[in-house]
């Protein structure tokens, strides 16, 4: 993929970030990756959404996160989209402040599988990760946020294929997939489910979550080598 496309793409995915209503003023960005270039653009920080063009979108290497070609400042959340893009590999991420998301990951709770929705899309609960540091916070804050999503996965045993969005505590959500596209879709996802979740746990705050094998029917008839939902593409 060239440098222009891979502007192109993430350019596109912010409009659709922006027209779906899970962000308010400058809140969130999209970011895309290219790792046989070693590179990722990502939206510039600062700047309204509605005065976005594909040549704003900042080229930044993936190895050093230095910015490639650009006179603009990428998205102050840079780093920790590299510290995701480092350990999972993955082609897109979207970070918003989407309201019910949000409040999960500001009363630091996961978003709990509670149904066929839900497994649709993520094979299992949706987690936080621990509350940052007084030093993590003062130091390399947003490198630091990256690196406390990546020890959720890693010290939980949890697969960042399988369930690929973190409730960052005490700020918001960081969603991940093949291309910044099906990031924004993940993320849109992931807002209703939080929404359903929290009506669902008003109404029987017992939390009946389903049975595993229902969850690993509904995630594995999208997702995996026996996919069978759909006509060849991704989930949808």
């Amino acid at each position: 993929m060239g440098t222009h496309a891979l502007r192109e793409r993430v350019f596109r995915a912010n409009l659709a970030l922006a027209e779906s209503g899970l962000v308010l003023g400058t809140f969130g960005n999209v970011s895309g990756a290219d790792h046989e270039a070693g590179l990722m653009a990502i939206k510039p920080s600062g700047v309204p959404y509605q005065k976005l063009s594909t040549a704003d979108m900042v080229l930044v290497s993936i190895e050093t996160g230095e910015a490639v070609d650009s006179t603009l400042r990428p998205s102050s959340d840079t780093p920790t989209h590299l510290e995701i893009y480092r350990a999972f590999r993955c082609g897109g991420i979207v970070h918003t402040h989407s309201k019910f998301v949000a409040a999960f990951a500001q009363a630091q709770t996961p978003i709990r599988c509670l149904g066929t929705t839900h497994a649709d899309y993520f094979r299992g609960d949706v987690p936080v990760t621990r509350a940052m540091t007084e030093a993590e916070v003062a130091s390399a804050y947003e490198r630091n946020t990256g690196r406390v999503i990546v020890e959720t996965f890693e010290s939980r045993g949890l697969s960042p294929v399988e369930i690929s969005a973190v409730l960052v505590a005490n700020h918001g959500p960081f969603v991940w997939a093949a291309d910044p596209m099906h990031a924004v879709e993940a993320a849109q996802v992931l807002e209703y489910l939080a929404e359903v979740n929290l009506a669902a746990r008003i109404i029987n705050p017992a939390e009946p979550a389903p049975d595993r094998f229902l969850v690993d029917r509904h995630y594995l008839r999208k997702h995996g080598a026996q996919a069978y939902y759909g006509q060849g593409t991704p989930a949808s």
